[in-house]
């Protein structure tokens, strides 16, 4: 984003004659400049070349209140960032393959900064950890990462007083979908959840886990009548409590998961499908302005909803 500033400079018109000399003004000329603004978020995308990391590149710049600072990927090193999201014009900020040299550049500006991780499990904490010595907190969106480095990261966020957000997911519609599976829960004794992607992946999904895992331990049993049930192709049993997950994997398929409750007479669907990576960034924009704030670890983009 970038702020205006302006000079107001009216101009004079002196004319002379046998009568007192009068001053005649017209309507001021207006000189503006656009200079970038000192307060907005400064945001560093690690992971700028995926395709998520592209879509958040141009999901920020058009954000109010922040702006692209830095990219970091092994992949397109020294090429623009805005020449590889395909934007009009070029953003001047080269992808580089270096978090630390990146990190350090911005932190002399001495501004607020956030660091998006799209990265893998295994360099995520250290990724985080950088971040905080630089001064900067870290949103984190990266699938299957394990329990044990939330519960690290946690345990140095907290001693650092830096803020760190870890999202299993940015799609609000998705967790959406989650709460409303928690409400249904408590009303029926019977749900199964069935999963869809066009390409293999590791399944059961974060989404379906996450749901899953929502619906343990509320005190419910689902599935009396066939949660001892052996046979492979029902499906995978998460938790003690009988929720089975099936996925599918068919080229052309969306993104789908489907939640389904039951009780004799009557069944009751929830869904959500996501067609395009687009729908994460409301999610990612949220999570940005939220970070800003934080001196510890949060788990989970819904504690902002």
């Amino acid at each position: 984003m970038a702020a205006s500033s302006c000079q107001f400079q009216p101009t004079y018109y002196i004319s002379h004659n046998v009568r007192p000399i009068k001053v005649k003004k017209t309507k001021p000329f207006i000189c503006c400049s656009v200079q970038p603004s000192q307060n907005n978020v400064k945001v560093i995308i690690n992971g700028a070349a995926k395709e998520i990391g592209r879509a958040a590149v141009i999901a920020v710049t058009k954000a109010r209140g922040m702006e692209v600072a830095g990219a970091v990927d092994s992949n397109f090193v020294g090429q623009d960032i805005g020449q590889v999201c395909d934007m009009e014009e070029p953003l001047e900020i080269p992808i580089i393959n270096d978090l630390t040299m990146v990190l350090g550049s911005i932190s002399q500006s001495k501004a607020t900064g956030v660091v998006i991780d799209f990265t893998d499990p295994s360099t995520v904490y250290d990724n985080v950890k950088q971040a905080t010595a630089f001064g900067m907190n870290s949103v984190v969106y990266v699938p299957r990462i394990k329990q044990e480095t939330v519960m690290a990261l946690s345990m140095f966020c907290e001693k650092a007083s830096m803020g760190c957000l870890v999202a299993p997911t940015l799609s609000i519609g998705s967790i959406l979908l989650q709460q409303a599976a928690i409400s249904a829960s408590f009303h029926y004794n019977n749900v199964e959840i069935v999963e869809s992607r066009a390409n293999a992946v590791d399944f059961p999904t974060q989404d379906a886990v996450q749901i899953a895992n929502n619906l343990s331990n509320l005190g419910q049993l689902y599935n009396r009548d066939d949660i001892s049930t052996d046979i492979p192709a029902r499906g995978q049993v998460l938790g003690e409590d009988g929720v089975r997950i099936h996925s599918l994997v068919l080229p052309g398929l969306p993104s789908s998961t489907s939640v389904y409750f039951s009780r004799p007479g009557e069944v009751y669907t929830l869904k959500h499908d996501i067609t395009d990576v687009q729908c994460l960034m409301p999610g990612l924009i949220l999570a940005i302005r939220k970070v800003v704030r934080l001196k510890n670890l949060v788990y989970g983009l819904e504690k902002f909803l």
